[in-house]
Parts: structure tokens; sequence; C-alpha cells
């Protein structure tokens, strides 16, 4: 993918960006990703509008890992990462059952330095990293290991949109995690989910994981060691191995993250565009920034993973 391939469509408003679907269709199953101009949105119901035009379902964000700003429609502010701190490559929900096919971005305010948007290939990515790593991965799947403590990190209540515990238990057991309340009020969940998935359209495989985002030695060394001396190794508030539960080494996370950063892309975005993202052709990312940075967030028309 080349940023100078992210093809721009324009369209005035929510019924002609409908009127103009199947064009926006065709060009994000060849490109991965489509920016549109000309959309009048300025706020979240504008937004959920235009977001509610190019998708079939929007669906709530569910088992998130940083808290964002909820508004109506199923909209969302973008994660509130701390904004001196690049966010790595990733998939929307990639560790769930169901994962939202399209994300659709609404860019009201553009940092003051930095804030870029990265895609990378996810075909790509695969064909990329070294065939022994991709069989690890692609025979045992990944797996995921989070702990919600109360007073550190996402709590489990918004991370699952509710604070009823058997509302928790019957989401987990119909999206087949395995989980265990803690004494303290926190949550322990661990889940395997496949490593490669095959886009529902195309029937292309794609590297479709956060095995290396969400990885412990992801973490600044010195944070990880003080919370593994405070918590344990089993504390710690999120981190992947392998499906058979062997280790993500140092190693393999930085040959995931160099793929990543070779075929990163940087579309050029302005403030009042709309970008959708091929969430399972495409990986994004955020840089670091300065300045206000306000971009809106929608998910839509999810498929089962697994």
């Amino acid at each position: 993918m080349d940023a100078h391939d992210v093809p721009v469509l324009t369209a005035d408003d929510p019924e002609g960006l409908r009127a103009r679907r199947d064009s926006l269709t065709d060009a994000l199953t060849e490109h991965g990703a489509v920016i549109v101009r000309g959309l009048d949105f300025d706020g979240p119901a504008s937004f959920a509008a235009c977001a509610a035009a190019v998708t079939d379902d929007l669906i709530p964000e569910r088992e998130g890992f940083a808290p964002r700003d909820v508004h109506s429609g199923h909209v969302y502010s973008s994660t509130h990462w701390p904004s001196n701190q690049p966010m790595c490559l990733h998939h929307e929900m990639s560790h769930a059952r169901q994962v939202p096919t399209k994300l659709v971005l609404g860019y009201l305010r553009p940092a003051d330095t930095g804030g870029a948007t990265g895609l990378a290939d996810a075909a790509a990515v695969l064909d990329a990293l070294p065939a022994e790593l991709v069989d690890r991965f692609a025979r045992h799947g990944w797996r995921l290991s989070r702990t919600y403590q109360p007073l550190l990190g996402t709590q489990w209540s918004d991370a699952f949109g509710t604070t009823d515990r058997a509302e928790v238990d019957r989401y987990c057991a119909a999206n087949d995690i395995d989980h265990i309340w803690l004494n303290d009020g926190g949550l322990r969940t661990t889940q395997v989910r496949p490593a490669v998935m095959k886009h529902p359209g195309t029937g292309t495989p794609c590297w479709f994981n956060q095995i290396a985002f969400l990885n412990e030695h992801t973490m600044d060394p010195a944070v990880r060691d003080y919370l593994i001396s405070e918590l344990g190794p089993d504390g710690l508030p999120f981190t992947t191995s392998a499906g058979d539960g062997s280790p993500v080494t140092p190693q393999d996370v930085d040959v995931i993250n160099q793929v990543y950063e070779d075929l990163t892309v940087h579309p050029s975005l302005r403030a009042g565009d709309l970008m959708v993202v091929d969430n399972i052709r495409s990986a994004h990312s955020r840089e670091a920034y300065t300045g206000d940075r306000d971009v809106l967030v929608a998910l839509g028309d999810p498929v089962r993973h697994g």
C-alpha cells in the first residue's frame, strides 16, 4: 500500500455518500482504505449519519484497552492514549469473537504536530514475516491474558459496558473467554484467537491479531518490572503468548514491529476528512502528537472471528 494509493472520493452529505457506496466498497476492497472529502460533519451526530451511510450495522466497542468518550449512535472519541506516546499498529477488536470489518474515522481537528494515522496492509505483513514465526502462530493461534485491577488501567465495567457481573459471565461464555473473579473485585480473562484471518470478502489471508501491540515487552521496561514486582507476572494488565502457552519473546515483538514499520504509510488527512478503513485488510496506528487532536470513531459490519 502506498500513501498515494489511498483513493479520495467526494460527497456533499450522507445521502450523497450513500449513493457512492458501491464505488467506495470497490475502492476499499482494492486499497484497504478510502478517504471521503466534502462532508460537512461537525460533531458526533452528523458524523454518525456519515458512518451509517457506509456501513450496514454500527456496533458498540467491547473489551477495549483504553478509555474513550462515548457518544450516542455507537460513536466514540479516539482512545485516550497518552499523546506523547505512539499507538502501535493494530486492528480494532482483533481479540474478540465478533470483529468489525469497517473502521470509520472522522477528523474534526488535526494535531498541531504529529498525530498521523498509519496504515499497513495485513496481507503484505503476513507475506513479509518469517515463515517460522507465521507457522507457529497459524498453528496455535495467540493467547491474550488480561487482569482488570480495581485501581489500575481499564476497569472491567468499562471494557464490557456493564457493572453487572452476571452480564459479564454471559458475555464471556458466549465469546469463549475463560474468566475468574478476583477477591479484590478485579477480573482475570484469557482467550485464544486465530492469528491469521481470511478476508471475508476476498478470501485473502491476513495477519490479524495484536500479538505485539498487547505484549508485555511493548511496555517501558521500568514500568513492566515495577508492575511485575507489585502485582506478580499474572497481574499485568495484559500480555500475549502463543495459543499453546509458549511465550512471545522480545525478539518476536521486534520482528513483528519491524515488518509493520517497513510497510506503514501515512495518508494525507485534514480537518473534515472521513476515512473508512477495512479493519481486516489494514492495520492502523497513531503517531505521538502535540495539540488538541480530535477524531471520532465508529465500528461497523461485524463478522465472527474463529
